[in-house]
């Protein structure tokens, strides 16, 4: 066991899984691994979950998707040209990590200029990947979010020695990778791959507490209620296939015990409030515990 490779996520991201890991793993079906030899993960994200699963378990298919482009594009990448992207990300790492902190400034700037500069004519070369990890590891907060003409906007952080080019577990999340499935897209494109053999995670952008909370502007399109509730309803005609599904969302209690949103719309299901901290807010002083939502077919 002590030689055993384990991947971590690459990027950190808004939501990101890891605190409440080991609550999802309480609600993994018992037959993973054995009867569900499938996994689905359809707002994959960071990862965290996939990853978890792919340590710990022999999976005959894995699925992920996700509508962000970018992110796609880097994972596909971390799967197919990992030397590659090294290769880059570890010259931009030697570059930034040895400037002084106004040509750090300036460097990041310039990095995200043409970030989105091949973004916009869809570039999807290893560069463009490895610009998306070097702004996810320098910029503010780790944030991935767009204006409305889809520029990445997030300023650059304050880091002293960030981690840009971890060549050990991008090596070994490239491993991992190796025969996934990964797509560009919406949700819905997972219905073909999901069947009574398929353990799904759905970790859809979050309802946001107040017009100020809103973090899912990582895509040019946000994700309202109504767009919660075409979910809910996706999820429960996969559950009507006989597939395991843990979802995960806000708590809207948090800030109105009378909002019911989420137990109306996921009546029949396991609805569970857990405690989570707060590690994206801009204001740090209402960063701390928060209650979140995993909701569960069985």
């Amino acid at each position: 066991m002590s030689n055993k490779l384990f991947a971590k996520p690459f990027v950190k991201w808004a939501g990101g899984k890891g605190q409440i890991l080991n609550e999802i793993r309480k609600r993994y079906p018992a037959e993973l691994g054995g009867r569900l030899n499938k996994y689905a993960e359809p707002f994959v994200g960071g990862g965290a979950v996939l990853f978890d699963v792919l340590n710990h378990y022999t999976m005959d298919e894995i699925y992920i998707s996700d509508i962000n482009r970018e992110l796609v594009h880097t994972y596909i990448t971390i799967q197919d040209d990992i030397a590659e992207l090294l290769d880059i990300l570890e010259d931009i790492d030697s570059k930034y990590l040895s400037a002084d902190i106004d040509k750090r400034k300036q460097m990041y700037y310039e990095k995200r200029e043409r970030f989105d500069l091949l973004k916009s004519v869809l570039d999807e070369t290893p560069e463009l990947a490895a610009l998306f990890i070097f702004l996810n590891r320098t910029c503010f907060n780790g944030l991935y979010r767009v204006n409305s003409k889809g520029g990445f906007n997030v300023p650059q952080g304050s880091y002293k020695n960030p981690c840009i080019c971890d060549k050990d577990n991008l090596r070994t999340v490239s491993q991992k990778l190796k025969g996934v499935t990964i797509v560009h897209g919406d949700y819905k494109l997972s219905a073909d791959f999901i069947d009574n053999s398929t353990f799904v995670y759905f970790d859809p952008p979050y309802r946001p507490l107040s017009a100020t909370a809103n973090f899912t502007a990582y895509t040019q399109s946000g994700f309202c209620d109504a767009a919660q509730a075409e979910l809910a309803a996706f999820i429960d005609i996969m559950s009507s296939k006989g597939v395991h599904i843990v979802a995960s969302n806000s708590d809207p209690k948090n800030v109105n015990e009378q909002d019911n949103f989420f137990d109306t719309l996921y009546e029949g299901y396991e609805v569970s409030r857990i405690q989570v901290n707060r590690a994206i807010n801009s204001n740090g002083e209402k960063r701390g515990k928060v209650g979140e939502l995993l909701i569960t077919n069985g």
